[in-house]
């Protein structure tokens, strides 16, 4: 069962039996059976027996780091499950932030959406800490010699168009982002404007040029 708040409405035997009042939670029993409420408008003290919300476990993929691992998760059967959707998964072995990237249904279907009672498995991949592939061009904007590195970063660190990064030996200045399919809140998939930013977590790649005059030696 859900936890219980600090104040619930219910009917109350003293003052109220038929309309529902403010009540104080005073305790709830062990494994969430009954309740003990006070009435806020005479003081009663009773029992009342919360409504259980029917729930579902879910099947959890997460994809992290170019591997994955499976888990549950347990939601109220009737909460929809929506692609980019975000959670707090744990379990005995991690706590972290995910995403949910696809939702599988009966006979291995593919949705963006669904109830949760109707989704067999939910993919996701995690958010807390990512892997941003970054497209590095020579300064003079020669193609040929483009080189592809990987920063980890967090998944809230944000890039800027026009800004210059520093990482490890690589110094760069960004040119423009690709935005992944699960993000939300972006109006199209590719940004090139000075200003414009991107989460990290919401960066399928990032291009820039390089900002190291000697990086591009041949010796």
């Amino acid at each position: 069962m859900t936890d219980i708040p600090d104040r619930v409405p219910t009917a109350c035997p003293s003052c109220s039996p038929d309309l529902e009042t403010v009540h104080e939670v005073l305790t709830a029993s062990e494994g969430g059976g009954t309740v003990t409420v006070r009435c806020s408008e005479c003081s009663h003290v009773h029992k009342i027996q919360p409504e259980r919300t029917p729930e579902t476990t879910l099947d959890v993929v997460v994809s992290q780091d170019g591997e994955s691992f499976t888990a549950q998760v347990t939601t109220p059967e009737d909460e929809s499950v929506e692609t980019g959707d975000e959670f707090i998964l744990e379990t005995q072995e991690v706590l972290s932030t995910v995403r949910v990237t696809s939702l599988e249904l009966e006979g291995h279907r593919r949705t963006e959406e669904a109830p949760a009672e109707d989704v067999e498995t939910v993919w996701t991949r995690e958010v807390d800490n990512v892997a941003v592939d970054v497209t590095i061009h020579p300064q003079d904007g020669s193609r040929d010699d483009s080189r592809s590195v990987t920063v980890y970063v967090p998944g809230d660190y944000e890039f800027e168009v026009g800004a210059i990064e520093t990482f490890d030996d690589d110094e760069f200045e960004i040119d423009a982002y690709v935005v992944r399919d699960d993000a939300t809140g972006y109006e199209r998939d590719r940004y090139e404007i000075e200003g414009d930013t991107v989460l990290a977590k919401d960066a399928k790649r990032v291009y820039a040029y390089d900002q190291q005059t000697s990086a591009w030696s041949a010796w």
